[in-house]
Formats: structure tokens, C-alpha cells, sequence
């Protein structure tokens, strides 16, 4: 077994490699004065079982269809080279949020971003909270495993949550209430409290939020709302107004990844949002959240992939 990681998630692959007791792989990323680039295994992979690590969130200088592609390459020169197999580790898939049409003549991105991958004869996928793991699977034909990261937030807020009398998990739409369910009830083992769980109703359209029903009950607890990711932040900043509103002690937004687009900062700073917790899965999600960097909480991952890489 062999574990890469591409540049600009170095620090993630380091961490893994780390915990696994290997040593990172070596390989060349080289640039181009014509913006092109060229990327290479620097050590022989022939007949070996690689992951290749890599997020492929937009930042550090690259946009999320740059690392794509230097992704995509650098599997088909593994392949080149001899590898027996390639894996591929993202824990931030881009595109996957696209999965079903909306409008007429509506991208089903996630297919295609599929397609391309299975062109460089991908063996395997792994990532982590897919927006939808249902057409996730469905879209890859290769071997696909979804790594869930709840239990980093259970570590985390068990403690901070374990002296409240009561905390309710709440999912900012229905569509996630099966993955904020899974966390109130892993919570609801390590915790003294009653745990319950409610959800707020959303509808988007042209990037407009709308949704007014709320089912559960939130007065006088701790609330933790749950997500996959976190991106404009305006989602999470209107669900934890309308859990102070309704009574509860304080409010806190975890969600997998912390893809804090632009205009997220003033949204998560709202004096509603006790503190802002996401996983390591975008690389730089602490220079992204600096403006509200006293909130911001960032958990490790990587525990999460070694049983699946070592598997």
C-alpha cells in the first residue's frame, strides 16, 4: 500500500500517513510558464494498492476545477506506471451538492464528475458526509465508501453539552433530518441529557430561502444544528435565529465541512451562533473563517479514514 497526497492538502495526507505509521509517498507537481503542469509518482507503484488524498474544494490558490484535474492525471499516471489499484481520498467532493434536476435541462453534475473519474479507470472513491450518499453511490460504478463524521462531533460537543438538561439537534431542512438523527442518536449514548431532534422547513430557488414551518421544540436547551457543509452560512444563521427565538439557552452549527463562501463571515458571526464547528476536510477553513475565528472550532479527520484505508 502506497499513500499520496497532492500539494495543496498536504497537511491532511500528512496527518493520515501519520496515524497509519507509513511514510507519505513522493511526487513531483510541476508548473508551467503556460499555466499547464505536469504531476508524476517520484517512486515505483507497480502492483501496489495507492490512495491518492486530495480535497477538492476550491483555495490555496487553486479553484476546485484545477485540483480536479490535477487529480485526474495524476491517477492516470499511477495507472501508467503499474498500479495494481488507485483509491482516491476526497474528503471535500466538489460538485456532489448537483445530483438531481431542479429546472429543465438541469446538469446532474455528480454524473459526470463520475464519468471522468471512471475514464481514468478509478477503483475506488472515498469522501466524507456526501451531500446525498444515495446518488453518490448511484452515480460511481466503481467501489464507493462515504465516510461519515459525526462521531468527531460527538467528541466534541459531548462535554460542552453533557451538564445541559436538555439538547436538541436540529436539521436546518428535512432533507438532512436522517443525518441529523444519526448524530442526536450517537449523541444521546455518551450523554447524560434528553436528546431530541427537530428541523426547520427550507426551499431554495434562485437563490432565495424560503420555508416557514418548524417542527420540535427548542425552549430552554442547547441546540446543536447539524449539516454537511457550510457554505454562504445563511442557512445556519436563519435556522439559529428562529431556535433564540423560539427560547433556547444557546445555539451552536456543526457541519462536516466549512466551505465558508464569500459573505459566510458576516452570517456566522451573528450574535444568534454560539460557535461555528467543522472538520479539517477543506484544507484552509481557517484562514476562510478568520473574521469569526473566535467562534470557529476546527476537528481532525483523519482518525475517520484509517480504519477505511487500512481495511
Amino acid at each position: 500500500m502506497k499513500l499520496f497526497g497532492l500539494d495543496a492538502s498536504r497537511a491532511g495526507a500528512e496527518r493520515l500517513a501519520e496515524l497509519l505509521g507509513v511514510a507519505l509517498a513522493v511526487h513531483e507537481e510541476r508548473e508551467f510558464e503556460d499555466g499547464e503542469f505536469k504531476i508524476r509518482p517520484l517512486e515505483s507503484v507497480r502492483g501496489e494498492h495507492v490512495f491518492v488524498y486530495h480535497s477538492l474544494a476550491s483555495g490555496a490558490g487553486l479553484s476546485a476545477n484545477t485540483k480536479l484535474v490535477r487529480l485526474l492525471f495524476f491517477v492516470g499516471a499511477l495507472k501508467d506506471a503499474g498500479a495494481a489499484s488507485v483509491s482516491v481520498i476526497a474528503p471535500y467532493l466538489a460538485y456532489a451538492r448537483k445530483d438531481r434536476r431542479t429546472k429543465p435541462r438541469d446538469p446532474i453534475s455528480i454524473r459526470y464528475l463520475a464519468q471522468v473519474f471512471e475514464a481514468m479507470s478509478v477503483d475506488e472513491m472515498i469522501t466524507m458526509d456526501v451531500h446525498n450518499p444515495a446518488a453518490f453511490e448511484n452515480a460511481f460504478r466503481c467501489r464507493t465508501r462515504n465516510i461519515e463524521g459525526a462521531p468527531v462531533f460527538v467528541d466534541h460537543f459531548a462535554p460542552v453539552t453533557d451538564t445541559a438538561e436538555r439538547l436538541v439537534v436540529v436539521s436546518p431542512d428535512s432533507g438532512g433530518v436522517k443525518r441529523a438523527r444519526r448524530f442526536a442518536d450517537l449523541m444521546a449514548d455518551r450523554v447524560t441529557c434528553s436528546v431530541d431532534l427537530a428541523f426547520l422547513e427550507k426551499h431554495r430557488s434562485e437563490g432565495e430561502v424560503t420555508g416557514a414551518l418548524f417542527a420540535g421544540e427548542v425552549r430552554d436547551s442547547v441546540v446543536v444544528i447539524f449539516d454537511d457543509l457550510i457554505s454562504s452560512g445563511t442557512t445556519m444563521r436563519r435556522t439559529a435565529v428562529r431556535c433564540i427565538e423560539r427560547g433556547a439557552h444557546s445555539v451552536h452549527v456543526a457541519a462536516t465541512h466549512g466551505v465558508f463562501s464569500t459573505g459566510a463571515a458576516e452570517a456566522l458571526k451573528d450574535d444568534a451562533i454560539s460557535s461555528v464547528v467543522v472538520t479539517d476536510s477543506v484544507p484552509d477553513a481557517n484562514s476562510r473563517g478568520a473574521e469569526f475565528a473566535d467562534k470557529l472550532v476546527i476537528l481532525e479527520s483523519a482518525g475517520l479514514l484509517v480504519p477505511v484505508v487500512s481495511s
